[in-house]
């Protein structure tokens, strides 16, 4: 049987990850402990997520003409990504992520650079490999007209559409109408519920997939439901979330339910946080599978 295609269309970075004892306060200077550049993007890393469980994945997005954006391509290629739709965006830097790491905590400043040249004209000219997706994947760390665009000729052509809404903008309606699955962490869908208010909330609530780090995701499809997740000792939470979505994708393209596909993007995103980097913890199919089994 062919294998499901998922399309994710959004940002490639490097993460500059810095590793301290602490996080500095406001003025203040701290040594750290170790550097490292990781490749990493919410998109990227969505998509590396999903092609190292399997899947059929290609990326649509933008890097910068420099060491990093060559660098990039070669390690989404390495991971059997199609990158044919992965342009050069001549003059400008690829988008970079400063991490700040401590105690598997971390903070973030995201430069979108490249990412922003992923326009709604640039998404269009792909028409046609969004309508031979079975899934699109979603974030916001490209501009939010090209999001819009991008989901609207996903529906046009009867593509589930999954929506990951961070770093969290004030959302159109048109693009929450035409997103099959919402997929906010807890802050993410406060925010949501409060552009929206309550009556509008409503309608878009039961799309919600809340994620919740260690404690797992809720549901609301026929009422609330918990989906407990996996304990495990983390040492980097960079790149969790990314890992769910970019799991769930997989799940529900190889025809899992709702709830069985929360699971097993539950199992994948705590294995995740276990090793260093967004990527660098993603697991495969069968650790997954065997980790679900031991659990």
């Amino acid at each position: 049987m062919a294998k499901k295609k998922i399309t994710v269309i959004g940002s490639i970075n490097m993460d500059l990850v810095t590793k301290v004892s602490r996080i500095p306060k406001v003025g203040e200077t701290v040594t750290g402990e170790a550097f490292y550049t990781i490749p990493g993007g919410k998109g990227a890393n969505q998509a590396v997520a999903a092609a190292r469980l399997g899947a059929d994945v290609s990326m649509i997005g933008c890097v910068g003409d420099d060491g990093f954006g060559r660098e990039l391509i070669s390690k989404l290629q390495l991971e059997s990504i199609d990158t044919s739709r992965v342009a050069v965006a001549s003059g400008t830097s690829t988008g970079i992520a400063s991490i700040t790491l401590s105690g598997g905590d971390n903070s973030i400043i995201v430069t979108p650079g490249a990412n922003y040249h992923v326009t709604p004209q640039f998404v269009a000219e792909h028409e046609a490999a969004i309508a031979e997706s079975d899934i699109i994947l979603l974030q916001l760390e490209i501009p939010m007209e090209t999001v819009r665009v991008a989901a609207a000729l996903a529906k046009k052509h009867r593509v589930k559409v999954i929506l990951n809404p961070a770093p969290f903008k004030e959302i159109p309606l048109d693009l929450l109408k035409d997103a099959d699955f919402l997929t906010p962490n807890e802050h993410e869908q406060q925010h949501l519920l409060n552009s929206l208010g309550d009556g509008m909330g409503k309608e878009f609530i039961k799309k919600c997939i809340v994620t919740q780090g260690s404690k797992g995701v809720t549901i609301n499809k026929n009422g609330l439901e918990d989906i407990p997740g996996y304990r495990v000792e983390a040492v980097d939470t960079t790149g969790a979330g990314d890992t769910f979505n970019g799991a769930l994708a997989f799940a529900l393209s190889e025809g899992l339910k709702l709830k069985e596909a929360c699971q097993f993007a539950n199992a994948a995103a705590a294995l995740s946080v276990t090793k260093l980097g967004a990527q660098g913890g993603m697991p495969t199919r069968t650790e997954v599978e065997d980790f679900m089994n031991k659990s």
